[in-house]
């Protein structure tokens, strides 16, 4: 198993939202997103709220996976009264109000949207009263977002005002290649959302869009074509690299290859995009994961004793200390 060096890593929030995350200092925020569907995104994200709570935090579980919200199906929850439809589509509701508790004490979840042909993509003033009542929810030290997949704009976003944005992948092709899709997609969502230089942004949406031999190939053409466009804007650039630490988990490893995977798109992501990514674990392919979810019921909940349950508190031990594994 790989050494965990015991060291803080020390991620800075966007500028944008700084003073907020001041004002919120105790409370985190963990985005849990996929390039691709059936990687057990929400699976990781129901169990890691576990976990948090069963520390004694108090924790807030948002199902923001519009085009597919299924939560609550590992609660044993058929359906719900109340969803984040109901709070987006009213004038009166509070984030607060749309929680419901789970049999878990201190963990309360936020149902997803139901109406699926009306908000798999929502507008934008939807998305931001999301964001806005995210950070100011109270009395909560974490709260856990289970993203869509793929990379639609209001994904991107809810990933980016995370402290702690973790991507979930398992270890085949397409699985990866999307992965490495989606931290692209977010990095130059990232630094459109903070290059206010109009040709800079044009620059960078052409970048998004369009694919050509010309385009930059490494962060440092990347940067030198910004700095001839703009000077400032470069020096943002170099922040944003620096300050962009998305951290990934590799879920249904099978051999020690699959655990060797994680450092090798670390590295990928370090040399093609100037991104440092955090690898903060694995979980083993284990029928108990498949079984918890038969019985409808966490897998934490359902097997504590379990080297999956072992395995996704030592992931949450990792995240929450800003620890990442490194090559034995």
């Amino acid at each position: 198993m790989p050494k965990q060096p015991g060291y803080e890593l020390g991620n800075r929030p966007d500028k944008e939202v700084a003073n907020i995350m001041m004002n919120l200092a105790k409370k985190r925020i963990w985005a849990i997103a996929g390039g691709k569907g059936g990687v057990g995104k929400s699976f990781i994200s129901t169990n890691l709220a576990i976990d948090l709570a069963q520390k004694g935090h108090r924790v807030a579980l948002i199902d923001a996976d519009f085009g597919g919200a299924n939560l609550h199906t590992f609660f044993g929850l058929y359906n719900s009264k109340i969803s984040i439809s109901d709070f987006i589509n009213s004038n009166h509701l509070s984030l607060e109000e749309i929680l419901i508790p789970t049999e878990v004490p201190g963990l309360m979840l936020a149902s997803g949207a139901y109406d699926v042909m009306g908000m798999a993509n929502p507008k934008q003033i939807q998305q931001n009263k999301l964001t806005k009542a995210i950070f100011n929810l109270k009395d909560f030290d974490h709260v856990v977002i289970d993203l869509g997949a793929g990379v639609a704009p209001y994904t991107l976003d809810l990933f980016l005002i995370a402290t702690s944005g973790i991507l979930v992948t398992a270890p085949e092709p397409t699985s990866v290649e999307n992965t490495y899709r989606f931290v692209k997609a977010a990095f130059y969502r990232k630094l459109k959302n903070v290059i206010s230089h109009p040709e800079v942004r044009l620059f960078l949406e052409k970048l998004t869009e369009v694919k050509r031999d010309d385009h930059p190939k490494t962060p440092a053409e990347l940067l030198n074509r910004i700095v001839q466009i703009n000077a400032q804007a470069g020096e943002t650039l170099k922040y944003q690299i620096a300050a962009f630490k998305p951290k990934l988990l590799l879920n249904q490893v099978r051999t020690p290859s699959d655990i060797r995977l994680g450092f090798s798109m670390k590295q990928a992501c370090q040399k093609y995009f100037g991104i440092l990514i955090d690898y903060v674990g694995f979980l083993d392919q284990d029928n108990t994961a498949l079984q918890s979810i038969r019985c409808r019921q966490p897998a934490l909940l359902y097997a504590p004793n379990s080297t999956l349950s072992q395995s996704i508190r030592r992931v949450g031990h990792n995240i929450r200390q800003n620890y990442h594994l490194v090559p034995s």
